[in-house]
This record gives C-alpha cells, structure tokens and sequence, in this order.
C-alpha cells in the first residue's frame, strides 16, 4: 500500500507532463501571437508535423526495442530523390495520371523496406552497433542523393508535380492527406504497442533480451521488424514530403532523425529501451513543431535556434528520465 502510495506521483507525471508542456505551449503561443490559434496556422502545424510523427512512430518501437537509427533524414532525402528519379524517366512513357503516382509510391515504398531491412539485417544477424550501422548508412544515404543529384537538386516535371501536390494539399472534410496518413499510422501504432504480441516482445527486448530469449521471444526477427516498419515509415512520410516541394537535394531530411528521436523521448519512451508510448510520441511531436511554430511568429528568439533548443530538449528529457523505471 505504501509503495503504491509513493509510485503513483512518478507514474501520473511522467503521463501528465508532456501533455502539461504541450497545453503550456498552447497557451504561451496564443498570447504571444492572436494568429497562433488560426485555422490556417494550426493546420500547417499538423501537417508539417505528419512527416516527422509519420517516422517517430516506426522510431518509438525501435528504441522500445532497445535500438536506435541516425539514417531516417538522410534515408528519406535518398528515397526522395530516387523517387523523383524514376517519375521524370517514366513520365514519356507513362504520361501524367494516376499509374505514374502509384508507380512513384511503390518504389518509395520498397526502397524504405529494403533500406529498413538493410540495417536491420546488419544489426540483428552480424551482430553490429546500432549506432555504428546507422551512422554509417546516413552517411551513405546523404552522399547518394548527392551524387543523383550531381551536387544540386533533383526536381519533378513540373505539370507531373501539379499534377501529384493534390497528395499534400488537398484532402478531405477540410484535413489534409498528411494529417488523416499520420492519423491512422498512429492509431495503428498505438495498438501495435497495446495490443499484440509483436509491442509486448518489442518492450521485453528492450527491458532485458537475454530473458526475453529465455521467455521463447524471436529476439533477431522482432529487432530486425522495427527497423523494417521503421524505413516502411520513412517511405511513407517521403509519398507525402515530394508533393510539397517537388524537388530533393542534400539538404533535404536534415536533422529529421534528431526531431524523430527528440519526439519519442519527449513522449515518455525510455532512451534505454524497454518502455514506449505512441500516444506520447504524437505529444513529443507537437511540442518539437510548436516550438519552432512560435519561433516563427516571433521574435521572441531567432528560428535558426530551433535545432539547440530541440537539442537541449533531448538532453533535458534524458536527464529527467535517469533513475526512472521502466513503464513509470
């Protein structure tokens, strides 16, 4: 009873907090700009924060799963190009129309699941670091996309591009495409993580996989799904990325991994592995787009910041978690 007694403030902060600074950024934006709280201004936010939820999610298992990936940013700016690339070869085949879209999505698609299963298939069955593989392959992927690029940038026809910024800008009952995408990935994720047996596995892995082997757990395979979902993911954020911009270049992606992984450990998520919430990463992530939101708006600090701030975010979220226990 007296346990109970003394967890219970830990646990109900540690759900409560992020939500408290997210109201408290609400609120400090309100009243530093009266076109914070606009139509237009919140939906700009959710979409600009789908590319990154989008990837968070994939990245919350990974790291529930005791694992990390540094390669999401330069992962999607290589997928970008790559995509971009086979649209303007296909296009005086194809023509402008709906195959060459899905033509461009599929090799979106599999270039992220080969990409996800290439790192996985490094971590889990040669046995290297995380942090080595994928800091190695962000390297890798960011000097590709250079090279297709051939030091520029690699941009889409322009009436294939009009004919695609529907997949960004438009939607339905007045929500754009990227907000219902990023919906849905993280309602699937959240049962994911709740409900089956694949979001159990991932969590006891991270805890500890020496007894998650000996509680009969496929440590390999469970670790080497995470990555898979996760380049899945990035796969799926770049489908909604392209269409904005219609172009990608060696800038593009950058720091996506740093606000992917500030937004999962803001969430609540252990850095350590072996507890993680979806919910949670969702709040890390508006709280991340907010920040730089305001910035924006005003004057208050300079926007070029936002990458020091959401850096000092991290290391104030890894510091508050030291001592925590898993699930607290």
């Amino acid at each position: 009873m007296t346990i109970a007694t003394l967890s219970s403030p830990k646990i109900k902060m540690s759900v409560i907090g992020p939500i408290v600074a997210l109201v408290v950024l609400i609120i400090m934006g309100a009243l530093m700009n009266p076109n914070f709280l606009s139509a237009g201004n919140i939906s700009n936010v959710l979409s600009r924060s789908a590319f990154i939820g989008i990837i968070a999610v994939g990245m919350t298992f990974v790291i529930t799963a005791g694992g990390l990936d540094l390669s999401v940013g330069s992962m999607a700016a290589f997928i970008a190009g790559l995509m971009i690339l086979v649209m303007n070869t296909a296009l005086p085949v194809m023509g402008i129309g709906i195959p060459i879209v899905l033509l461009g999505m599929a090799v979106a698609l599999f270039a992220g699941l080969f990409a996800g299963m290439l790192n996985g298939v490094l971590i889990t069955r040669l046995g290297m670091d995380a942090f080595i593989v994928t800091l190695g392959s962000m390297g890798i992927y960011r000097s590709l996309v250079t090279w297709l690029a051939d030091g520029g940038t690699l941009s889409l026809d322009f009436s294939l591009r009009t004919f695609y910024q529907p997949v960004y800008y438009g939607g339905t009952l007045g929500v754009s495409w990227p907000i219902i995408v990023f919906a849905l990935v993280v309602i699937g994720g959240e049962l994911l993580m709740r409900s089956t047996a694949f979001g159990r596995h991932c969590a006891a892995i991270g805890s500890n996989d020496q007894v998650a082997r000996y509680s009969s757990v496929r440590v390999a395979r469970v670790r080497m799904l995470t990555y898979v979902m996760l380049g899945v993911l990035v796969g799926i954020a770049t489908i909604m990325y392209v269409p904005r911009l219609g172009s990608a270049s060696s800038a593009t992606g950058l720091l996506w991994e740093l606000e992917a992984i500030a937004a999962v450990i803001v969430g609540g998520t252990a850095l350590k592995g072996g507890f993680g919430r979806v919910w949670g990463t969702v709040i890390g992530v508006l709280i991340l787009t907010l920040i730089g939101n305001i910035l924006n708006l005003t004057d208050l600090v300079s926007p070029y910041l936002n990458g020091a701030i959401q850096g000092a975010i991290i290391i104030l979220a890894v510091v508050l978690q030291r001592g925590r226990k898993p699930g607290q």
